[in-house]
């Protein structure tokens, strides 16, 4: 199978970002967007998804997080899209439960294409560091437009906004894992009655 790799730059007045992904990779993360907290949900994702991710973002960060979220977001998004290519003999669905303390959150992809998110993730603080929480939809909003996927965020219980955000971010890794893994029995078609995703 070819490398599933894919390099993105973005640069706006607000943001400056370089992204490279391999879907392939065995969970080496180097990532700084000057936002302490969102490197390591970042973090997070890559290493529990088994992926290969470097991040760099100079954003507007005296204004807040929001920009800076918002557009890494949509980078990781186009990223995830033109790494798996034409989708060939992937198993498309992958979902997952992560338990992370008292927090318990679903997450279920699906790479059809087609961009909608569901997030029914609540938050009882403003910040956790310098990171607004209101942001952690806006950034899983972007990825799943830039990447036309379907994505669903589910909180089943947690009190701890560290434990949520962190379950949320593990799960997305996990769930997006298990979507790109290859399934044999394909002989390289597109798992879909269409015939293209």
């Amino acid at each position: 199978m070819e490398a599933r790799i894919a390099t993105v730059n973005r640069v706006t007045k607000e943001t400056q970002i370089s992204l490279t992904l391999n879907l392939d990779g065995s969970g080496q993360c180097a990532v700084d967007t000057g936002i302490g907290f969102f490197d390591h949900m970042l973090n997070g994702f890559a290493r529990h998804g088994l992926f290969d991710l470097t991040l760099t973002c100079k954003g507007d960060l005296a204004v807040d997080s929001h920009h800076t979220v918002e557009d890494c977001g949509i980078v990781l998004g186009e990223a995830i899209k033109q790494a798996v290519g034409d989708k060939k003999a992937i198993k498309r669905y992958g979902s997952f439960i992560l338990p992370m303390d008292e927090a318990l959150m679903l997450c279920a992809v699906d790479l059809s294409g087609r961009p909608y998110l569901s997030f029914g993730v609540t938050y009882t603080a403003p910040l956790i560091g310098t990171m607004q929480t209101e942001m952690f939809r806006e950034f899983f909003y972007a990825v799943s437009y830039a990447a036309s996927m379907n994505l669903h965020l589910k909180m089943l219980s947690g009190t701890n906004d560290h434990h949520i955000a962190e379950s949320s971010f593990k799960a997305f890794g996990k769930a997006l894992d298990l979507a790109t893994m290859y399934e044999e029995r394909l002989n390289g078609a597109v798992w879909s009655t269409k015939g293209v995703l």
